[in-house]
């Protein structure tokens, strides 16, 4: 055979092992929908029998009343699961290939808290799901054929690092000033670009424990991702106190893999024997996913405006 078709044929092919990581990406996608919804549950209950903090952020009050909260701790329970399943996924296939899979989630969650709430969706609002996921998949669809897995470098993962502390700061900053006047979809937003750094570097983090290099640099990329983790799910906590769940999975699972494949393509090179159709193909539907998630925000039945 031709070495540059075997060569290509490498860089996109999943072997057998790897397709174990799509069914376990698909039950995170559940737990994670579910997670949701029992969550919003608890935080709504919460500050219905507390001072309104709407625009303010949780207090800390409220956040221990959470604990208290049955509904709460089971849906941080199947978010946890979520979590190990979506890990133990990128164990055995790559990012671009089962990171999207999180796009099911928003779909389950907007029937589920139909269901549960007595929510109509609206036109527009199904519309607007139908924006995210089909932005999501084509998006990554097509970075999963053009794109080139190749090895995290020392210089690549502190560029990720110095950008996730920016990021860092700067969210850091927007709540401490404008907490007063924002609303659901910046919480969603940052936390959903916290997530697709997460994501990566769990992602860097297992390769290098697989290539035997735990050292310092690995060691802050553990640090960095629960910084980030732990301000991802501050962020999601006030997006369930003034938006619906279904708003919180659409920024999640659409900004998450949108970040995490920009920084593929930005940072590690990974588009760059990509076509330029595919660039094209790539800000058309990054647009489209995003767009999507703002006409939610603005049409959902419950978003508090």
């Amino acid at each position: 055979m031709d070495p540059d078709l075997t060569d290509l044929g490498e860089q996109i092919a999943l072997d057998p092992q790897q397709f174990i990581g799509i069914p376990l990406a698909l039950i995170g996608a559940v737990f994670l929908s579910l997670g949701a919804q029992f969550q919003h549950r608890g935080v709504v209950k919460v500050e219905s029998h507390t001072t309104d903090t709407l625009g303010k952020g949780l207090n800390v009050k409220q956040l221990m009343l959470l604990l208290a909260r049955p509904s709460w701790v089971i849906g941080t329970l199947m978010l946890g699961l979520a979590i190990v399943f979506q890990l133990t996924s990128l164990y055995f296939a790559p990012l671009i290939v089962v990171q999207p899979l999180g796009a099911i989630a928003l779909v389950i969650t907007s029937i589920v808290n139909s269901k549960v709430n007595h929510v109509q969706l609206n036109r527009t609002s199904i519309t607007a799901i139908v924006m995210c996921v089909a932005g999501v998949f084509l998006f990554v669809g097509v970075a999963a054929f053009t794109a080139v897995d190749k090895p995290v470098t020392e210089r690549q993962l502190a560029v990720i690092l110095i950008v996730l502390a920016v990021v860092l700061v700067l969210a850091g900053l927007a709540f401490a000033f404008f907490r007063r006047s924002i609303r659901a979809i910046f919480y969603v937003l940052l936390a959903g670009v916290l997530y697709g750094f997460v994501a990566t570097l769990a992602k860097v983090i297992i390769g290098r424990i697989q290539q035997g290099e735990f050292e310092w640099l690995t060691l802050l990329c553990v640090i960095a991702l629960l910084a980030a983790t732990a301000l991802g799910a501050y962020f999601v906590q006030n997006a369930y106190a003034s938006g619906p769940p279904d708003l919180v999975i659409a920024g999640l699972t659409v900004v998450d893999p949108l970040v995490a494949v920009v920084i593929g393509i930005v940072v590690l090179g990974e588009a760059s024997q990509a076509p330029p159709w595919a660039m094209v193909v790539f800000a058309v539907t990054g647009v489209v996913a995003v767009w999507g998630v703002f006409l939610l925000a603005r049409s959902h039945p419950q978003t508090r405006l």
